[in-house]
């Protein structure tokens, strides 16, 4: 034993100090330093450069039902490994590790509740949760909170944020595109609307189904919206693509989504065009 570890070792317990990294959140956007505190209360948008970063399920949910009204439906089961898969870690691995990070089941969460008193069934992608990929889980439960807003005759809401299809399921994961699809002709048939709200990320496979045939599509500010990426696009049709191509405003100025909304003004954009969309169905 050398004489750092004695030192070490004689020393009295020290609780652990809030640290440079614990107090402050360095902005992706224009890399200010800003109060963690302040952050997370604004909705994690930067207050200096109106940047917007990444949330989960629980502030997601927490910013757009009414309070005391939310419900999170149960995670439909499916089987975790179908493929035996593995390359550089076993996929059972991957899976333990992401749920350890994120404390969540997979990478899409579902709830119901009240929106300015208006019930919606709403999913979350989580981003943190191995980029929120869409593998079977994910696909069942798109299909099962579907059923559920047709249960409950409300509007389907879906927060997207993902890579694209989850890999380790191979084609088992591509074939949530044509269910997720079936899932909203089914929403159509019970005349009920179908919101999609784009954040930062949503491409691949999840841009190429479900997160592109909303009644309604909005985009959060900067949000990057795509199916492959730029510089595979480039090295493709060997030309330099625009400035700000596949974000959400490029998208708004070319007619691919409707809006692009601060996510402050989500929950009454949101509520605003619930009012609008089932006017019919509340006079009826």
């Amino acid at each position: 034993m050398n004489w750092v570890t004695r030192v070490r070792n004689a020393m009295p317990f020290i609780a652990k100090r809030e640290t440079a990294e614990t107090l402050w959140h360095k902005c992706k956007g224009c890399n200010s330093m800003i109060f963690l505190k302040e952050f997370e209360e604004n909705q994690s948008v930067c207050p200096k450069c109106d940047f917007h970063g990444r949330i989960g399920p629980a502030e997601r949910f927490a910013a757009i039902f009414d309070e005391d009204t939310l419900r999170v439906l149960p995670m439909p089961k499916v089987m975790e490994d179908p493929l035996k898969f593995k390359d550089t870690k076993k996929y059972p691995d991957r899976i333990k590790a992401a749920r350890a990070a994120t404390g969540e089941t997979d990478a899409m969460i579902s709830a119901s509740g009240k929106i300015d008193g208006q019930t919606a069934v709403v999913s979350v992608q989580d981003f943190a949760f191995m980029g929120g990929s869409m593998g079977m889980a994910v696909g069942e439960a798109f299909v099962a909170a579907a059923q559920e807003a047709v249960v409950k005759k409300c509007p389907y809401i879906i927060f997207t944020a993902a890579g694209g299809a989850r890999m380790q399921e191979g084609i088992l994961s591509l074939m949530q595109m044509p269910r997720s699809t079936v899932a909203i002709q089914m929403l159509r048939d019970a005349g009920l609307p179908y919101i999609v709200v784009l954040t930062d990320p949503t491409t691949g496979g999840v841009t190429a189904s479900y997160a592109m045939l909303g009644d309604i599509q909005i985009a959060e500010p900067g949000a990057l919206i795509g199916f492959a990426g730029q510089r595979v696009i480039e090295q493709t049709i060997r030309e330099k693509l625009p400035e700000g191509f596949q974000r959400a405003e490029y998208l708004l100025d070319h007619g691919m989504i409707d809006m692009v909304t601060h996510r402050h003004e989500l929950k009454s954009t949101l509520s605003g065009l619930i009012d609008y969309l089932m006017a019919g169905k509340k006079a009826a």
